[in-house]
């Protein structure tokens, strides 16, 4: 059901094309904002996004973007804003997960995790900076349990959440007053894959909740940061069912 707590608003979803960011995309959409997404390789999936948001009467936009990059971080925005005219929401949901033992972790694969999931929302929200405070807006950075209890065979995406958690508190504090800056920390989310059955059953099982998260559950998170009391700042709220009191 769509509503309309975001009326008028407009957000930027990074890695909005599929999975995650996609629902958040959509979540946001249904409670009335436009919507632009980025996406680096998966055009096919921001066209699909884009038409699904559109189907709810919101303007909708899809930027290419490798948010590793200050130019193409800048270039979205300024895209973002010729489109729109406004900013209000910024998430921060573009990231990359890969597994591996940490005492023969490349130094590419460790630069790698930190490039994306902490330089990318650095460098996404500096350049969203102006536009916010001029909106009085919010940015939700998308965190991981993984940054708050720590996974042996995913050291470096552990370590660089960890440090996305860090920075939303730094943000919170460099941006107050005119702009909210909070963190969605998932736990296991089931994506749909295949490959993932095993797994998905073995951590339901240790989950309080005695199921695994949804995407959807993420994106209802996202929306009570991007629409709730604008007391709240600096704060990284997991969304894992109690799987991190295990």
């Amino acid at each position: 059901m769509t509503t309309s707590l975001l009326s008028g608003k407009a957000a930027l979803v990074t890695g909005g094309a599929r999975r995650i960011g996609r629902a958040i995309a959509l979540a946001l959409a249904e409670a009335g904002a436009d919507v632009a997404i980025t996406y680096r390789a998966s055009s096919a999936e921001a066209a699909s996004t884009v038409r699904e948001i559109a189907s709810l009467g919101r303007n909708a936009l899809a930027v290419e973007c490798d948010v590793r990059s200050e130019a193409s971080a800048h270039n979205a925005v300024t895209e973002v804003i010729a489109g729109f005219g406004r900013l209000d929401v910024l998430v921060n949901s573009a990231a990359v997960f890969s597994t591996a033992p940490l005492e023969s972790l490349s130094l590419e694969e460790w630069d790698a995790a930190f490039e994306t999931n902490t330089r990318g929302p650095f460098l996404m929200a500096r350049e969203a900076l102006p536009h916010l405070r001029a909106a009085e807006g919010r940015i939700i950075n998308i965190g991981s349990l993984g940054g708050l209890k720590a996974w042996a065979t995913h050291g470096h995406y552990s370590s660089s959440k960890a440090a996305l958690h860090t920075l939303t508190q730094a943000m919170a504090k460099a941006f107050a007053p005119q702009v909210t800056v909070n963190c969605v920390a998932p736990g296991f989310i089931e994506l749909g894959a295949k490959t993932e059955t095993v797994t998905a059953e073995k951590f339901a099982v240790r989950t309080p909740m005695q199921r695994n998260g949804s995407a959807e559950d993420v994106a209802q998170a996202v929306l009570f940061f991007a629409t709730g009391p604008r007391f709240i700042t600096g704060q990284v709220l997991a969304v894992d069912g109690g799987l991190g009191l295990a």
